[in-house]
């Protein structure tokens, strides 16, 4: 476990259990935690979080990791997921509200053609984030997590759609975007501009 993906955990987390950060990352990552706290790049209190020093050193690792990558396909795999990025949107907006007002959810019929649409922007990302691994393996547990949240879904538990405190697709979905704006050497601000 690199310390550049257990500073990014904790930064797209914002704060984090160190148990929800193994999970998210997908092993446990308490060494590479303790050797962060001990220099003083985290700071646990009760949960994990960046110190400044943290975001420094943060920012130069991912500067570094942006060096040894081919920009162009990185660039490429942006503005693939862009595109898709833009269909997402919208169907998180229609489950989360129809005709101008919260969606109840108690139109089946209404909500399972809104879940119907996440298989088809599921089976175009996969691939972009298969692209955006060659350049940046750590970037492949995306898939894993994104595909675990789809299962979720499918077995009918459609919290993992949209809830923000677990990784649910859209909790991974923000993450792969942050991950891939930083990737191609833009900030969200210039994005959301």
């Amino acid at each position: 476990m690199s310390k550049l993906a257990v500073l990014q955990g904790v930064r797209l987390k914002g704060r984090v259990s160190r148990a929800d950060l193994a999970a998210t990352l997908g092993e446990d990552p308490s060494e590479v935690v303790d050797d962060l706290t001990r220099a003083g790049l985290l700071a646990e209190r009760p949960t994990l979080r960046l110190t400044a020093e943290g975001r420094g050193r943060l920012e130069e690792l991912l500067t570094a990791e942006r060096s040894t990558v081919d920009l162009s396909a990185i660039s490429a795999a942006y503005n693939d997921f862009r595109a898709v990025n833009t269909e997402f949107k919208a169907l998180v907006t229609d489950w989360q509200v129809r005709d101008g007002e919260p969606n109840t959810h108690d139109d089946s019929d209404y909500d399972t053609a809104v879940l119907a649409r996440l298989d088809d922007v599921h089976q175009r990302i996969t691939p972009i984030v298969a692209a955006a691994a060659t350049q940046l393996p750590r970037l492949s547990r995306y898939s894993t997590k994104l595909q675990t949240a789809l299962d979720n879904v499918h077995a009918g538990d459609t919290i993992w759609l949209s809830r923000p405190l677990i990784d649910s697709y859209h909790t991974v979905w923000f993450e792969l975007h942050e991950e891939l704006i930083l990737a191609a050497g833009l900030t969200r601000e210039t994005e959301d501009a």
